[in-house]
């Protein structure tokens, strides 16, 4: 009997032709809060230094699509990578490429199809923004190998979902600055801790096969590690509102992210899975206060 996973086949997943749902499983369209994590920095991005609110919305639609696509990329390297891996981890054995529903071939010509799908999308943006977005598949294709080589895969990951946030300051301005940089620092910080929480799922079963992470790095001092984490996120945002010249409204609307992940640090419980997986879905609502301080911080 199959154990903890957090493929979730139900739903309107179940009510796809069959010939499909192997598909969407491995895009992970079944659980969307992966393209929410990816879409976010991008759009702290858009509502920062967005020039009008017809190329905001424009610029938010783009990116909206452009994570859906892209982490279902993402999805399929990792698969692809982790297939052998996979098997021998609970909440992973049920994944398309594990189970052999979806084999490797078809999953590389899957993966073609969505990337020339994020190409479209991402021509439609400045220069710059083509360019970092091109260099973005590097840290993509990096980040599976990663959790052989080091304890901090979750760095890594980091660096490669924050992208976003470069890329959409590169597409609401054309340019790239030390504000860009800031933006892009918060989340990476964010995301090494929100991931470290994730990581906690597999911990057991990482240990026995050989994968590393930061949750199996700390341990039972993943709460400091957390809190160093997440405190690190807001002094980036706060220095960058500084920076940035943004009104005094910014500094009071961060007050609700902080909150909100002052919770997880409090009650991360790192030995069940179901509340690791459930903070873990939280950060959405991080990530959207953060994107609402950074608007009004421009009012």
């Amino acid at each position: 009997m199959q154990g903890w996973t957090d493929i979730r086949a139900e739903g309107w997943v179940a009510r796809l032709p069959p010939a499909l749902r192997p598909y969407a499983l491995l895009m992970r369209l079944d659980r969307p809060i992966g393209s929410w994590l990816l879409f976010l920095p991008g759009l702290w991005a858009i509502a920062l230094a967005a020039p009008d609110w017809g190329v905001g919305l424009w610029l938010t639609l783009l990116f909206a699509v452009g994570s859906v696509v892209m982490r279902g990329a993402g999805c399929v390297v990792n698969d692809l990578w982790d297939r052998d891996l996979d098997r021998r981890v609970e909440r992973t054995r049920g994944r398309p490429i594990a189970s052999g529903a979806v084999s490797p071939r078809q999953a590389i010509l899957f993966l073609a199809l969505l990337c020339s799908i994020g190409l479209l999308i991402l021509l439609q943006l400045s220069p710059l923004a083509i360019a970092l977005g091109v260099l973005s598949l590097l840290p993509v294709v990096l980040y599976p190998l990663a959790k052989r080589v080091t304890d901090y895969p979750q760095a890594v990951l980091g660096v490669t979902f924050g992208w976003g946030a470069s890329l959409g300051y590169a597409a609401a301005t054309g340019g790239w600055d030390g504000i860009a940089f800031l933006l892009h620092l918060a989340a990476f910080f964010w995301i090494l801790g929100y991931d470290t929480i994730y990581a906690h799922q597999d911990r057991a079963d990482d240990a026995i096969v050989g994968i590393r992470s930061t949750a199996r790095r700390f341990e039972a001092a993943t709460r400091p590690f957390l809190l160093a984490c997440y405190g690190a996120m807001l002094l980036c945002l706060s220095i960058l509102g500084w920076v940035a010249g943004l009104s005094a409204l910014f500094f009071l609307a961060l007050l609700v992210p902080a909150v909100l992940l002052a919770r997880q640090v409090v009650t991360i419980d790192i030995h069940d899975p179901a509340r690791c997986l459930a903070l873990f879905k939280a950060n959405r609502e991080v990530g959207l206060a953060v994107a609402a301080a950074l608007l009004v911080g421009r009012l």
